[in-house]
């Protein structure tokens, strides 16, 4: 079983949204639809930055260390260094 922390970001605003899931794909068709009410005003949404893990734990802990930085350009810097590809 592998979890994954990922970054969204809307194709209309600027915006990101953190979070975390164990099927990354399914995660963005369900934000996508309009079923999560924190992203609803921003959809479409697009999968730009996630990271894999083997532990849950480990993938919740990663989603609010992001989520408590709050830093804009951290996350644009994060985002442009990631190595992309397709999630397993």
């Amino acid at each position: 079983m592998a979890y994954f922390t990922y970054i969204l970001k809307s194709k209309v605003k600027d915006r990101y949204y953190i979070g975390f899931c164990e099927n990354l794909f399914k995660r963005l068709e369900k934000h996508n639809s309009g079923n999560s009410r924190s992203t609803k005003a921003y959809i479409p949404w697009e999968i730009v930055y996630w990271e894999k893990y083997h532990i849950k734990k480990d993938a919740i802990k990663r989603e609010r260390q992001l989520k408590k930085l709050k830093n804009k350009k951290y996350i644009d810097n994060l985002i442009k260094n990631h190595s992309g590809g397709r999630p397993e």
